[in-house]
């Protein structure tokens, strides 16, 4: 029986569990190897919810690993959000931080290993030849003219690459496999390139840089990994991680297995793309909050629970699919509806005045934060004879479907009275501008005495005692499910996916939200305050129930 079953099993755990109950491994030994070329998205939380928990749940270790062998896109801005984003979501990483670039020494050593077997040779056509000389899916490639070099001469040429001989693009270090291959990765692939670019780990010591598919097996076995998780793009890859490891003098050799990335409705997972929304001003940054990045994600309120969940209900298969964005923010709603306090905000405020209340009558009811959870407690909410409502709970005149207020008729004010709505006030351009009510003072957490029957509940805050706050009401960033396989994907962005509401009033007690702390706006949604914004600023995370593509009647 498997250490983690309790948890819903995959293929991975599956296989795990064979390898410790056979003895081909003690223990488990996992990692996580983000480029810091851009911001983690929600599809690396899939990849670190599967690496960190397989860990977890066994007993296991896993690394931090970043990828590093991209100096010219890389930066430690991006290094430092991962670190954080890693641990926002809840893991811990085993030992300190690692870089592929710690390893850089031993991967030149079997480099130049690879070129005493005569597996490796320096190449001196031009990029665009070396493309054109590996053929296509269909037609096989043809060997370099410096493919059949002596070891010696490589050796020497690869020694002037090292020492900055060389300038970008005119000579690169090629593993000598198999031109004619059916597998492109396997067709003399590049192992080092030259790259003049300073490191933000090893500084000016490199000039040459390994290619990722060199690296990455080499540190997986240095490593000791035992399962060496990767998405689905790599499993063509996997045989030159093999070729790689069984022609140098390592002794331990990693598996590895791959599973569907994680495809989501109306957005993009491209960090080139998600970083072009950022450099063309699209966005407002990678932590935006319409930004499937994790940071923002974060900012827009959701929670690690939340987005774990998330992951664990989509689980791990072979099979490429897309998962639909109500699954993710139902894992939210779910969470908040839970766990999030109550409070009021008036979003587009409508002037409402209780006539047969004293002007300065203020009075202090009692509200609890969770309507299912008393152990949360209560707050005080100021009645005044002048509140705010949101213009969207009146009507002059409505159908009985409408169970909010209308002239003529009443309302409840959520933790609070029953009121009745007795005349209007307009501007020249016929815009209600105050709502005159009555209300009744004998309906204070009860029903009107004479047996009369309210059925709408409407949310309030007190003019004198509200506070002025911006509400920003975010959508989704694109407006087809697909954006990925639009003409132009900026072409497919929602217009719509950012309203800022200036005007918002709040209830007192949110003066002291906390930023990323969540609240459930009754009867409006579920909103944080922003971790970013000066002044008092919420963004709606999701709202209660699944409206998008519908129309409120």
């Amino acid at each position: 029986m498997s250490q983690a079953d309790h948890r819903p099993s995959n293929f991975i755990r599956q296989i795990i569990d064979e390898d410790l109950a056979s003895g081909k491994h003690q223990s488990v030994q996992t990692r996580f190897p983000p480029e810091p070329n851009g911001y983690l998205h929600i599809g690396h939380a899939k990849s670190i919810c599967l690496n960190f928990g397989i860990a977890q749940d066994y007993q296991g270790q896993c690394n931090l690993r970043f990828d590093d062998t991209n100096p010219e896109k890389e930066s430690v801005e991006y290094v430092e959000s991962i670190k954080r984003d890693v641990h926002w979501l809840g893991f811990e990483w085993s030992g300190d931080v690692r870089y592929s670039s710690d390893y850089f020494d031993r991967l030149h050593g079997y480099a130049v290993e690879l070129i005493e077997k005569g597996l490796a040779y320096v190449d001196e056509l031009a990029p665009e030849q070396i493309r054109e000389y590996r053929g296509t899916l269909t037609t096989p490639g043809r060997n370099s003219p410096y493919r059949d070099r002596p070891v010696d001469e490589n050796l020497a040429l690869f020694a002037r690459m090292r020492n900055g001989e060389f300038k970008e693009g005119e000579a690169c270090l090629r593993a000598k496999i198999d031109m004619a291959s059916p597998f492109m990765v396997m067709r003399d692939p590049v192992l080092y390139r030259v790259r003049f670019a300073h490191h933000h780990q090893t500084g000016d010591k490199w000039c040459i840089y390994p290619m990722y598919d060199f690296t990455h097996c080499i540190s997986d076995a240095i490593e000791g990994i035992t399962h060496s998780l990767c998405t689905l793009e790599f499993q063509d890859n996997r045989r030159l991680y093999d070729w790689v490891l069984d022609n140098i003098s390592i002794d331990c050799h990693p598996r590895q297995y791959e599973f569907s990335r994680l495809n989501l409705e109306y957005t993009v997972m491209s960090k080139r793309k998600l970083n072009q929304l950022v450099t063309d001003g699209h966005v407002e940054g990678w932590d935006d909050p319409r930004m499937p990045t994790i940071s923002g994600l974060r900012r827009r309120g959701y929670t690690p629970a939340s987005i774990r969940e998330f992951c664990q209900r989509i689980g791990v298969t072979k099979q490429d699919n897309t998962v639909e964005m109500s699954m993710l923010e139902a894992c939210i709603r779910d969470d908040l509806n839970e766990n999030a306090p109550r409070a009021m905000a008036v979003l587009r405020p409508l002037r409402l005045v209780i006539e047969n209340l004293a002007e300065d009558h203020l009075e202090t009811l009692s509200a609890p934060n969770h309507p299912n959870k008393p152990e949360m407690g209560n707050r005080e909410l100021p009645f005044t004879r002048e509140l705010y409502i949101d213009e969207a709970d009146f009507r002059e005149e409505a159908n009985k479907k409408y169970k909010r207020l209308v002239l003529g008729k009443e309302v409840r004010l959520r933790n609070a009275y029953v009121i009745k709505a007795e005349r209007v006030e307009k501007d020249a351009d016929g815009r209600i501008t105050t709502l005159y009510c009555s209300y009744d003072p004998d309906t204070l957490g009860k029903d009107p005495a004479d047996g009369r029957k309210v059925k709408g509940v409407i949310h309030w805050v007190s003019a004198s005692h509200g506070v002025p706050a911006e509400v920003r009401i975010y959508d989704r960033l694109f407006s087809v499910p697909n954006p990925g396989a639009a003409e132009s994907f900026e072409q497919a962005l929602n217009p719509r996916s950012l309203l800022v509401l200036k005007d918002a009033v709040v209830e007192p007690s949110l003066t002291r939200a906390e930023p990323e702390k969540a609240f459930q706006f009754e009867r409006e949604g579920y909103f944080c305050r922003d971790n970013k914004a000066e002044g008092l600023v919420f963004n709606l995370t999701v709202a209660l129930r699944d409206s998008w593509g519908k129309e409120e009647g």
